[in-house]
């Protein structure tokens, strides 16, 4: 016993001291990717004609994916099933080519976010470091796992939310406890070094809620109608989740089908995101999102803020975004998901007379709890970026928009358990007495 508790601290020990230079080495890019992609946008900012130049950028995209990509065209999905099933490796060149393409897309107008490039950044220098420390399957597991950590926690400055969304979202419904301490250490160390760059991160804030007479007796310490208003628009950012990933997947796939030329379909998702532009007769819903081009721009901040966003402002983002990534351009769904679902929140507060920082939050957490299926990340997101004072709230919005996604994720290589223990444990426990009876028939033949 004591042998095996001595090899498994030896075994720790070892990956965090080569989770240490990882981390540093991923917290630096992210930070300079973060620099570039600020000056990317507000340049366009300075220059709206670039916005004309988008079918050329997608056009370049594709030709550099074509000439050099290779299989780091997959993203996200290859990490994730790299981290499932080792296979072809994550290729080095997964990291500046994204950080390259993601900065095109956001200089010409692409509605696209940036947790995606951030992520490719963590899990391809992973990969690197692990090859050179030779570490075997288990470990490279374990390393990939943290440099998809430290790579989103770093791009939002949300460490905690990082580790848990590493190891999420790669199961629905299963958790790697195991890889949870590296993944926490790595996000820690990116997010302290992007920090330490002098790269700071967007700050959110709910307004002071007036206290409410208990509902039902002192003993319930909760509003219950806010908590069933909070349900009802929950149900609602679910739906939208999953309208968001199924038009995803839907626009690449028709794209896909309709044109055997693949470089044209970069260029006429260009060409409709500069009509849509031009028949709106705003910019708004281009590029990340967050930095205002003009006053009055509906932003993520802006959501926040009573009348800060239109009616539809969530379904034009939706649009925007899914043509965007659908027609090859690159980037992340992420931030654009928060722009959702906080306009959403910003409307729906209209509708049911609720505080509308409150339900902007909910709709910023629990839409993209919906379309990754990552709820207790996202519960941990609400507490990180807006405090734990609603963190009931939070996990409510989260849970009941995951449950209310039907399951459809923006990664496809999301996989799902097996065997649902806590729903059909008498079914799953047969299953396995008899996988195991038949192994042993099979090994005394």
């Amino acid at each position: 016993m004591k042998k095996i508790i001595f090899q498994q601290s030896k075994d720790l020990l070892r990956i965090i001291l080569v989770i240490i230079p990882v981390a540093i080495f991923i917290g630096s890019m992210i930070a300079l990717f973060l620099w570039l992609l600020n000056l990317a946008i507000h340049f366009r900012f300075n220059h709206k004609w670039l916005l004309y130049l988008l079918p050329l950028a997608g056009l370049l995209i594709h030709i550099i994916y074509q000439s050099g990509g290779k299989s780091s065209e997959n993203g996200n999905n290859l990490l994730i099933d790299e981290i499932h099933q080792p296979g072809g490796g994550v290729p080095k060149r997964m990291a500046p080519i994204i950080l390259l393409t993601t900065i095109i897309t956001h200089l010409f107008g692409g509605s696209a976010g940036r947790e995606g490039t951030a992520v490719q950044i963590g899990g391809s220098i992973a990969a690197m470091f692990g090859k050179w420390f030779k570490l075997d399957a288990a470990q490279m597991k374990i390393l990939l796992i943290a440099g998809v950590a430290a790579g989103f926690g770093a791009v939002f400055g949300t460490p905690l939310t990082g580790a848990i969304f590493a190891i999420e979202v790669l199961t629905i419904a299963s958790m790697e406890y195991k890889a949870f301490f590296p993944a926490l250490i790595a996000s820690i160390i990116a997010d302290v070094t992007v920090t330490a760059w002098g790269v700071h991160h967007t700050a959110y804030h709910i307004a002071l809620i007036a206290k409410i007479p208990y509902f039902l007796s002192a003993y319930l310490p909760f509003d219950m109608l806010l908590i069933g208003k909070v349900i009802l628009a929950a149900v609602i950012f679910g739906l939208v989740s999953y309208l968001f990933a199924v038009a995803v997947h839907q626009i690449k796939s028709v794209f896909l089908k309709l044109f055997k030329t693949t470089w044209l379909i970069p260029v006429l998702g260009g060409l409709i995101i500069i009509a849509i532009t031009y028949l709106l007769g705003k910019p708004d819903y281009l590029s990340l999102g967050v930095d205002a081009e003009y006053p009055g721009t509906v932003t993520i901040p802006s959501a926040f803020q009573p009348g800060g966003a239109d009616t539809w402002s969530w379904l034009w983002k939706t649009i925007y975004t899914t043509i965007t990534l659908g027609t090859g351009f690159k980037g992340g769904e992420v931030t654009p998901l928060f722009y959702i679902g906080a306009t959403l929140g910003n409307t729906l507060a209209g509708l049911l007379n609720t505080p509308v920082s409150l339900f902007a939050a909910l709709g910023f957490i629990a839409v993209f709890a919906g379309a990754t299926n990552t709820p207790i990340a996202c519960t941990f997101m609400g507490i990180e970026l807006f405090g734990s004072e609603h963190a009931l709230l939070f996990a409510i919005a989260c849970f009941t928009a995951y449950l209310c996604s039907g399951h459809t994720a923006i990664y496809s290589s999301q996989r799902k358990m097996h065997g649902e223990t806590t729903k059909r444990p008498g079914r799953y426990l047969h299953l396995k007495l008899y996988k195991y009876k038949v192994d042993l028939k099979k090994n005394k033949l």
